[in-house]
C-alpha cells in the first residue's frame, strides 16, 4: 500500500480506473443491474475503505454527469413533455413527501445520537441532524451545516452512506421484481432518436457543452449534469433529433459517476462515529420501504407503473436513480422529472425551512 501511495495522481487515477473497468466487465457477465456504475462503486469502495489510494478525478465526473444529462434529455420527446406537464400535481405531492421524510429522518439521527455527542450544543446538535436528514444536495446541505456550525463531516458522511445504499439496493430489487413479476412500462417513455448519427452527435454535444459552461457561468447547481440535461431536453421538445448516445459513451460515463462515488468511503470513513452511521444505515432502510410505499401509491393515481415512481421519489440522487430508470427503461423522464423538481424545491427551501421550524428554543 505504501508503494502505491507514492505512485504519481496519473497512475493512481489509471489503475482506479482498470480496476473500476474490470469490476464493470465482471458485473456484465455476473448480469447485475447497472453493471457499469454499480461495479465500479463497490470495487473502489471497498478499496479505499481498505486503505488503497484510489483516486477519483473531477473532470471525468463532469464528463460523465454530461453525458448522462445529454442522454436523458433525448426522452423528453413533446409527448413525454406533455405527460410530465399533467403530473405537476404529482410532483408537487413528490416534492412534500421529499421534505416531510428528511424531516423525519434528522429527527430519527437526532433521538439516536444526542446522547453520544455531548460535545455538541442542542442547537448544533440539531442543525447536524437536520442537514443530514435533507434529501438531497449533498454537498450544498453540508455547505449549510458549515455555517450553522454543525459537524460538517457528519452531515457529509450521512448523505454519502445514504446515497450509496440506495444506488445498490433499488437497482437490485428492481431487477430481482423485473425477474418475477414483469416491469412493461410505457414504450413512448423511450428516447427519442435511437441512432448514432455523424455530424448529429458533434451537433449535440458542442449544444450540451454550451448549456453546461452557462450553468458553470450563472453558477448554478450540478452544472454539468443540468446544463446538458436542459439543453438536450430543450432540443428534444423541439422536434430537434440529431442523434442518440451510443451505450459505450452512457457506459463510460457510469462508470465516472460510480467511481466518484466509491472514492468517498476512505478508512476514516468508517471510524467517523460508527453509531451515527449505524441510525444513518438503519434510517434508509426505512426510507426506502416508505418510499416505495408511497411511490406504489402515487402510482395508483397516476396510471404509471410503481417503478416509475418508486424511483422518482426515492431518497437517490438525481444522475443515480436516472441511470438506473434509464438502463432499466422503467420511465426514466419521469423519473428525472421528479428528481429534479425534488432537488430545486430541497435547495430553496430547506434553509428557510431550518430557521422557521428546526432550530431549538
Amino acid at each position: 500500500m505504501s508503494f502505491l501511495r507514492a505512485l504519481p495522481y496519473f497512475f493512481q487515477l489509471s489503475l482506479t480506473l482498470l480496476v473500476a473497468t474490470a469490476a464493470a466487465l465482471l458485473c456484465e457477465w455476473l448480469h447485475t443491474p447497472i453493471p457499469w456504475m454499480l461495479g465500479p462503486l463497490m470495487a473502489t469502495a471497498c478499496l479505499s475503505v481498505s486503505g488503497a489510494p484510489t483516486k477519483s478525478s473531477g473532470y471525468l465526473r463532469n464528463v460523465g454527469q454530461w453525458t448522462i444529462g445529454a442522454a436523458l434529455g433525448l426522452y423528453f420527446t413533446a409527448e413525454v413533455g406533455q405527460l410530465v406537464l399533467s403530473l405537476w400535481w404529482a410532483i408537487l405531492l413528490g416534492i412534500v413527501w421529499a421534505l416531510a421524510l428528511g424531516f423525519g429522518f434528522g429527527l430519527w439521527l437526532q433521538w439516536r445520537n444526542a446522547p453520544y455527542l455531548p460535545e455538541l450544543s442542542a442547537k448544533d446538535m440539531r442543525a447536524t441532524s437536520y442537514f443530514a436528514g435533507a434529501i438531497g444536495g449533498a454537498s450544498e446541505m453540508t455547505l449549510m451545516a458549515d455555517r450553522h456550525h454543525a459537524r460538517s463531516d457528519l452531515v457529509a458522511a450521512s448523505h454519502s452512506l445514504r446515497l450509496v445504499m440506495v444506488v445498490i439496493c433499488l437497482p437490485f430489487a428492481m431487477q430481482w421484481f423485473q425477474a418475477h413479476f414483469g416491469l412493461n412500462v410505457n414504450s413512448s417513455l423511450l428516447p427519442g432518436p435511437r441512432i448514432l448519427q455523424w455530424p448529429g452527435i458533434f451537433y449535440l454535444g458542442l449544444a450540451t457543452l454550451v448549456g453546461a459552461l452557462l450553468m458553470v457561468l450563472i453558477k448554478r447547481n450540478n452544472p454539468w449534469f443540468m446544463g446538458p440535461l436542459l439543453a438536450s431536453m430543450g432540443l428534444t421538445l423541439a422536434g430537434v433529433q440529431w442523434t442518440a448516445i451510443p451505450s459505450e459513451m452512457s457506459n463510460m460515463a457510469q462508470l465516472f459517476i460510480g467511481i466518484s462515488l466509491g472514492v468517498r468511503f476512505k478508512k476514516e470513513f468508517i471510524r467517523t462515529a460508527p453509531q451515527w452511521l449505524l441510525s444513518v444505515a438503519i434510517g434508509t432502510v426505512g426510507m426506502m420501504l416508505a418510499s416505495v410505499a408511497f411511490g406504489w401509491a402515487l402510482a395508483l393515481g397516476t396510471g404509471l407503473h410503481p417503478a416509475t415512481l418508486i424511483l422518482g421519489t426515492s431518497p437517490g440522487g438525481i444522475a443515480e436513480m436516472a441511470i438506473t430508470a434509464k438502463v432499466l427503461e422503467l420511465g426514466a423522464p419521469v423519473v428525472t422529472a421528479f428528481q429534479v423538481c425534488r432537488l430545486m424545491a430541497v435547495l430553496l427551501i430547506v434553509g428557510p425551512l431550518y430557521r422557521r421550524v428546526a432550530v431549538p428554543d
